[in-house]
């Protein structure tokens, strides 16, 4: 089993150094390639869309082949995406070698979540916060590595990255997996649609539109009142490392205390920070709210992702299906946060989109409370 945590905790890791590596890689394709805004937004993007469009497929085939072989291919559809984008010298391979590597990073997290879930189910809890705070961790690294890559050169680097994904897929081939007892059931979209599965979806979805949000006007506003760029950099590495012990710790407590508990916490400590975002008018305040605001999200990250798996196991789904489900509600909660929300801060300001997330924590809270001790989740 603790090879299997390793196995998995690193995958992940590497996985979000890679998504977050484009960060500083951004300016560098606008000078070398000439793109505009829009292409650049465009190659930021191209990960979370391979993400939603690989979900299904993913979860599908850790269903039918098993998470082990769902785990290997997401690893070289990693690899032959670190080279791709390595040795890219057109934008359009860069989007498709990104895009390709939220297939494979879709792939990779089915497997390796449902693998280590199957393998620990009585801890889904704890393991899951262990994961999850290990993709932080890579989220935060992730534009050291984009740096190194300015430097160095992105063939250089990613064709580094292309090798250890290599080396982990090595790795977890020589990782025994009992055999599946059974033929999987084939995806019924019914029980996708039960009232607890759509719930824990809605509870995976919300904390990652309100990231989606953040990670965008957060820099911006601090760039506004006059934080370096360091600063930020600075800023956000201390955040991803709260919300990654926040992540680690809630994900233990939801085994002990159940999922409801830590989830509720999550979702008001949300809820107010989303209200107060918008109002300090200096980079020390922004970065206390900031710091509390993770520590929410850090607190619904594992409970809910568990609670997801639960209900879809409960309702006789696989859990390649379920881990597919957390896939698509994260890259979907993305896409809306960063685009949406910047969409909405350009018409009415910044107030506007983290006053809709505040109304979303609220409205999720409320439902998860009266679904509480009901059938919904009487076993939460």
């Amino acid at each position: 089993m603790r090879r299997l945590l390793w196995l998995t905790s690193i995958v992940v890791l590497v996985d979000t150094m890679f998504y977050a590596a484009i960060t500083p890689l951004l300016p560098h394709y606008v000078s070398e390639f000439g793109i505009s805004k829009a292409a650049a937004g465009v190659l930021a993007a191209s990960y979370a869309a391979g993400t939603l469009i690989g979900s299904f497929p993913g979860g599908w085939f850790a269903a039918r082949y098993g998470p082990k072989k769902a785990t290997m291919t997401g690893l070289v559809l990693l690899s032959v995406s670190g080279l791709a984008f390595g040795s890219g010298q057109h934008i359009a391979v860069l989007d498709s070698a990104r895009f390709l590597q939220g297939v494979g990073g879709a792939f990779t997290w089915t497997g390796a979540l449902s693998w280590l879930v199957i393998a620990s189910p009585g801890t889904r809890g704890q393991r899951i916060g262990s994961a999850i705070a290990s993709a932080i961790l890579g989220v935060v690294l992730g534009p050291a590595l984009g740096g190194i890559a300015v430097v160095l050169s992105p063939q250089a680097v990613f064709t580094g990255v292309a090798v250890i994904g290599a080396g982990l897929c090595w790795w977890a081939s020589s990782i025994p997996m009992e055999p599946v007892a059974r033929e999987p059931a084939p995806l019924n979209l019914r029980l996708v649609l039960r009232p607890s599965v759509l719930l824990a979806l809605f509870l995976v979805l919300v904390p990652s539109q309100y990231v989606g949000v953040f990670d965008v006007l957060v820099p911006l506003r601090m760039d506004e009142l006059g934080a370096t760029g360091l600063a930020i950099g600075a800023a956000f590495i201390v955040a991803g490392i709260i919300e990654a012990v926040a992540s680690h710790y809630f994900g233990g407590f939801s085994d002990r205390r159940g999922r409801v508990l830590p989830i509720s916490i999550g979702l008001l400590v949300s809820g107010v920070t989303a209200v107060l975002m918008p109002v300090p008018d200096s980079v020390v305040l922004l970065l206390v709210v900031l710091c509390v605001t993770v520590v929410g999200t850090g607190a619904l990250w594992a409970p809910a992702t568990a609670l997801l798996s639960e209900s879809a196991e409960r309702q006789g789904l696989e859990q390649g299906y379920a881990f597919a489900l957390v896939n698509l509600a994260w890259a979907g909660g993305q896409i809306i946060g960063s685009a949406g929300g910047s969409a909405a801060a350009q018409l009415a300001g910044d107030a506007l989109p983290y006053v809709i997330c505040s109304v979303t924590f609220l409205i999720a809270l409320l439902v998860l409370r009266s679904a509480a001790g009901t059938r919904v989740l009487s076993y939460s």
